[in-house]
């Protein structure tokens, strides 16, 4: 293989290992972007992170008991029971 074919392989190499940094910091900047609006949703609800899986497991409670709820108010005769 020539010196030139050789570095032509390796400057389109390079350009390419360029262009892929740059679509990763691109990528990394919308991620920390995603990242910071969801933590001001979190603020704006008053759910610390660290808490999120416990807030989500306390909503997930209370909608159990909400559709319970719902169930006894509904005649018996009216539920389909098949």
């Amino acid at each position: 293989m020539s010196v030139e074919k050789q570095l032509a392989q390796m400057k389109q190499a390079i350009d390419k290992a360029r262009d892929m940094r740059y679509r990763a910091e691109a990528k990394l900047e919308e991620l920390e972007n995603q990242k910071n609006r969801l933590l001001a949703e979190l603020k704006e609800l008053g759910v610390k992170p660290e808490e999120l899986d416990h807030e989500i497991e306390k909503l997930e409670r209370e909608i159990e008991i909400s559709l319970k709820e719902t169930w006894e108010l509904i005649p018996k005769e009216l539920i389909d029971n098949e």
